[in-house]
Formats: C-alpha cells, structure tokens, sequence
C-alpha cells in the first residue's frame, strides 16, 4: 500500500461495495385531527386547570431494499372533571434512505434517530393546533427516543427470553 493511502476495512470505514448511506427524503404531515367537545362552555370557565395526557407512537416500514418511512404519533387529551376539553393527534412520517447498516443499527435508526429529526415538526403542529383550537398553546417536552428505543428492546428481549422458556425441549 502507498504512503497515504487507507484500507477501507481497516480504518473503520464501509468498503465500496456496503458504503453506509443515511438520507432524508421527505418529512411530512400524514394525519391531523382535533376535537374540542366541551366548546363552547369550556371557554366561559375561569377555574378550569386541564390534566394533559401525551402518548407516543412510533411505525418504521420498508418500502424498498433502501427506502424506510418512519412514522411519528401524537396524542394529546386535556381532561377536566374526567371530561375531555380537547383532543389532538397528529401523525407525522419522513422517508429516509438507509443503506450498509447491520440489522440492530437500522432498527436503532428507525426507532430513535429518524423520530428525533422528525419530532421538531410534529411539536410544532401540535402547538399550533391546539392554540387555534382556543387554549393555551401546548409546547410539548423534548422526547428522548433514544432511551424509549432501549426501552423497548429490553421489553422485546424479556418477551423473547418468555417465549424460549415456554417452549417445550
């Protein structure tokens, strides 16, 4: 080998033939929907001090040997006295190209990073959806997918680890 030259294979990086490839293709709004069942009565309240409920939702799927969409859910529901003053799904999902990755990188890919990027958009929607609904804006926290993905791992392994100790030997 030449002065200055790299082995591919030997300095960590990808060979030509399996280069590790991440893009974005597209991110955007799949699904949006709203729902205010206690207005207009909720607006004339002075003392009402919401319960605010937000559940996460994540779907990666394969739509070629590269292409991936990853989708991005969330629901909030407001509740006073056990009744809902407004409701807010929004579904957001991008394409990405993955391409070179082992198995568990992708699956981390899917299951954390392509959420993160996504999840700038969806907060906006989210705030803005419900401030045009007539309450105050909701600003969603930041989410740490990263420790839901291990999370979820860990949960997929133990059901893994239940499964083979229920099968007969």
């Amino acid at each position: 080998m030449a002065e200055g030259e790299n082995s591919a294979a030997g300095n960590g990086q990808a060979t030509e033939g399996n280069e590790q490839q991440f893009f974005v293709q597209k991110i955007y709004l799949k699904d949006l929907s709203f729902e205010s069942p206690q207005a207009p009565d909720i607006f004339t309240r002075d003392d009402w001090k919401p319960e605010v409920n937000v559940q996460v939702g994540n779907n990666a799927t394969r739509l070629s040997d590269a292409a991936f969409e990853t989708e991005l859910t969330i629901t909030v529901t407001a509740t006073v006295d056990e009744k809902t003053i407004y409701l807010a799904e929004v579904q957001y999902g991008g394409v990405f190209t993955i391409k070179g990755f082992d198995d568990a990188t992708r699956r981390q890919l899917l299951g954390a990073y392509c959420p993160t990027l996504i999840f700038p958009y969806i907060r906006e929607t989210v705030g803005d959806l419900v401030m045009k609904g007539g309450f105050p804006q909701m600003v969603l926290q930041p989410i740490n997918f990263d420790a839901l993905y291990a999370q979820h791992e860990q949960q997929r392994a133990a059901q893994a680890d239940q499964a083979s100790d229920a099968r007969p030997n």
